[in-house]
C-alpha cells in the first residue's frame, strides 16, 4: 500500500470539518481558509477548495457576502449558518470519539 495515498486520504476525510471550523471563528475569504489550512500543515488547493465550499454552501451549512476590495473586483466571503454550527459539532462529537478509540486500539495492539 502507498504510504503517501493512505495519507492524502486521511486528510481527505477530515478537510470538511477543518473548513467548517476555521469559518466558524469568522467570516473568511477563500484564500485565508488555504492560508491556515497550510499553516497546519493541510496543504489543499483552489481546485480542491471552491467546489467544496459551493457543495456546503448548497446543503445551507455555509452563506457567504460580497465584499469590495482595494486589490481587484468584490471578493466572496464565507460564513457558517446555524445549520452548519450544529453539524460542526456533531461531526466535532464523532472525530472525538473516532480518535479516542483508534488510540485506544493501537495502543492495546501495541501491549499485546
Amino acid at each position: 500500500m502507498d504510504l503517501e495515498n493512505a495519507k492524502a486520504q486521511m486528510r481527505k476525510g477530515v478537510l470538511e470539518m477543518c473548513i467548517l471550523a476555521i469559518i466558524d471563528e469568522d467570516e473568511v475569504y477563500p484564500s485565508d481558509i488555504i492560508a491556515r489550512l497550510k499553516a497546519n500543515d493541510l496543504i489543499i488547493v483552489e481546485g480542491t477548495l471552491y467546489p467544496l465550499l459551493t457543495r456546503l454552501k448548497n446543503e445551507g451549512l455555509l452563506e457567504y457576502t460580497w465584499r469590495e476590495s482595494n486589490a481587484g473586483p468584490p471578493r466572496k466571503y464565507f460564513k457558517i449558518t446555524e445549520k452548519g454550527r450544529l453539524f460542526l459539532e456533531n461531526l466535532t462529537q464523532s472525530w472525538n470519539t473516532l480518535v479516542q478509540s483508534v488510540s485506544q486500539t493501537l495502543q492495546n495492539g501495541h501491549n499485546a
